[in-house]
């Protein structure tokens, strides 16, 4: 499939050609209509356009005062609220470049960004995220100064570096009040080709990357939110997503620039769920296991519901799901059955959606990971079209997107205009266009594999392409997992943490597509032998070595070592230790003695699916 070359011209939306123009002229054109509404204590608070663009100016400004200047870097380590936004945008508008951090990041993840990007200012969320700073700052020169946004249990802090999110948002309100017109000069010298800010990704080899994402990326994608969204000023949206992710920062702070939808920031993460029924947002993008999790709630609810309450779900739902067939088929439902099933809709299903929160609900979207087909036709079934979407961290996000009136289960639909989809080498998908990123941050030999001289990003992706144009990803080209919950995981690394125990000669970890992450471990004979003896352990050949309780104890407590430096989705949940001695002899090792992934997973196909099986 393919689509003309997209031009080179700047992309203009109202007039502006850069984010942080069109941020500016927003402010100015929806001012007093709310932007962001965040949930404190039980009550939700609202910060309107202008407000925001306030908060933003002084963010930027009291940087400046600081001493940054273009170019330099800032990074944000924090769950999903407004002062997130704040210093992001306050940062971008002064031609600071901003990285997200996940929350969840070991202080060893943190320092790794801190040094690749050159941060010279880490915004914090809370104590928790700040005693991360302190483990590793004397590791990273250029960090000047540590802004922490909640400071409970901080209150006799006294650190020279650190200072609070008030604090700084007062410097900069009092600059403002005389020289506002610098914030306004640096959006003016914002430049289509312009770094906004990094998007840190893992590698193949467990490194993180700092993708490059620019304003023209941007700028192209908040132009072609209307071929995917449909939403009018102060519809809902909800963000929970980790912001650092491509997917949650374009849906919270770049597409209300387009529409002007009104963005909700749950409480904590635990609320979510709750939130979204208090809400009933007109918008919800979340990976599947977020869509497997409501599934869940009225299936449990089910089961618990009086004899008629089920029998009444289970005739609405089959006359639900053979409406949807016939959708998908092309067969237009008319007469008296679509009659009924409108009646259906409105006595019944009305009040499951309601149940979940998604009676406003115009658009569901889901990507960043595998979806069950009988997901996406149970959603059918109950009267939402819960759509697929393809994209990742270097095409700026969404790339492909399921069309609402050709829904093809199985596929994620169809490339934006002005995009070029085609297939490689191996089919691997490769794409072209203004959404494709501007590089890896201080790796061009990577950009280059990447990138290749036509301008196709190699996604490492393999695909089909059928006749219509709609794109089926397959598989991955290389071994990186992506979890239920869309998180890219690189399990080579967390295998070389594991293979530094002195008992664990190999392990594979296991997760696509999956909750959590488990592993198959091969056990260093010799040393497990004498930690055996060393103890008493009693044992009477290999096999029985493995299930020994003692033994078992030992390399859960090895792997519980490994998961404390790791982030808290890369962490080993669950694991089988492997009951035959292999030999360079046996399929499962190369002639080096390690593990081969496809070929384990395979043949232990019935160990792996025990360690996700329900108890």
């Amino acid at each position: 499939m393919s689509i003309a070359t997209p031009s080179s011209l700047p992309i203009l939306v109202f007039g502006s050609d850069t984010p942080q123009k069109l941020f500016r002229a927003r402010s100015q054109q929806w001012d007093s209509q709310a932007a962001l509404r965040h949930k404190k204590k039980g009550i939700w608070a609202s910060i309107s356009w202008s407000q925001y663009f306030d908060k933003a100016r002084a963010v930027g400004l009291a940087l400046h005062n600081l001493g940054l200047q273009r170019g330099a870097s800032i990074a944000i380590l924090s769950e999903n609220r407004p002062e997130w936004l704040y210093a992001d945008f306050g940062a971008q508008c002064m031609g600071i470049l901003s990285a997200g951090i996940y929350p969840t990041s070991s202080p060893e993840q943190v320092q790794y960004i801190l040094q690749d990007a050159g941060v010279q200012v880490l915004f914090v969320e809370n104590q928790e995220q700040y005693d991360k700073v302190l483990a590793v700052r004397k590791h990273c020169p250029a960090l000047q100064r540590i802004v922490i946004t909640d400071l409970k249990g901080m209150r006799d802090l006294a650190d020279p570096m650190a200072s609070s999110f008030d604090q700084l948002l007062a410097l900069g309100q009092a600059q403002a009040s005389t020289d506002a017109q610098r914030f306004d000069a640096c959006i003016d010298a914002s430049r289509p080709d312009d770094i906004a800010f990094l998007v840190y990704t893992s590698g193949t080899t467990g490194a993180p990357k700092g993708a490059m994402v620019s304003n023209r990326n941007l700028m192209f994608q908040i132009n072609s939110v209307p071929q995917y969204l449909n939403l009018r000023p102060l519809d809902r949206t909800l963000s929970f997503l980790p912001l650092c992710h491509i997917a949650e920062r374009m849906s919270t702070a770049y597409n209300p620039l387009a529409q002007g939808q009104t963005v909700h920031f749950p409480e904590n993460a635990g609320t979510v769920f709750n939130d979204v029924r208090e809400v009933a947002p007109h918008l919800i993008f979340g990976p599947p296991r977020f869509w497997e999790k409501m599934y869940s709630q009225v299936t449990l609810y089910m089961q618990d519901a009086l004899p008629v309450a089920r029998k009444v779900y289970a005739q609405v739902l089959a006359e639900g799901a053979a409406m949807a067939q016939a959708r998908l088929d092309g067969r237009p439902i008319t007469g008296w059955r679509a009659t009924r099933y409108a009646w259906l809709q409105k006595l019944v299903l009305s009040n499951l959606r309601s149940f979940l929160g998604l009676q406003n609900i115009k658009t569901a979207m889901t990507g960043a990971a595998p979806v069950p087909p009988d997901l996406l036709r149970w959603y059918m079934a109950v009267g939402i079209d819960l759509l697929e979407a393809f994209g990742m961290t270097e095409t700026c996000g969404f790339c492909t997107s399921m069309p609402p009136d050709r829904i093809r289960i199985g596929t994620a639909g169809v490339c934006a205009q002005g995009t070029e989809i085609r297939l490689g080498a191996d089919d691997e998908v490769l794409v072209r266009g203004p959404n494709v990123f501007a590089g890896y941050w201080n790796l061009p030999e990577k950009t280059q594999e990447t990138i290749d001289a036509e301008g196709w990003l190699h996604t490492g992706d393999c695909g089909s392409i059928d006749a219509d144009g709609f794109l089926s990803i397959k598989d991955r080209l290389k071994d990186i997992i992506i979890t239920s919950g869309g998180k890219n995981i690189t399990p080579s690394n967390i295998e070389s943490h594991l293979k530094f125990s002195p008992y664990i000669a190999d392990a594979v970890v296991i997760g696509e597509g999956r909750h959590y992450l488990t592993c198959l471990v091969m056990l260093d004979q010799d040393n497990v032998a004498k930690f055996a003896q060393d103890r008493q352990v009693p044992y009477t050949d290999y096999a029985s070595m493995t299930r020994a309780p003692e033994v078992l104890a030992m390399i859960r407590a090895e792997l519980e070592q490994v998961n404390s430096r790791l982030a808290r989705v890369e962490q080993i949940k669950d694991f089988r230790i492997i009951a035959q001695l292999l030999t360079a002899e046996d399929d499962e090792l190369t002639p080096t003695m390690k593990l081969k992934r496809k070929v384990m997973a395979s043949k232990y196909a019935s160990v792996i699916a025990g360690m996700y099986a329900t108890p």
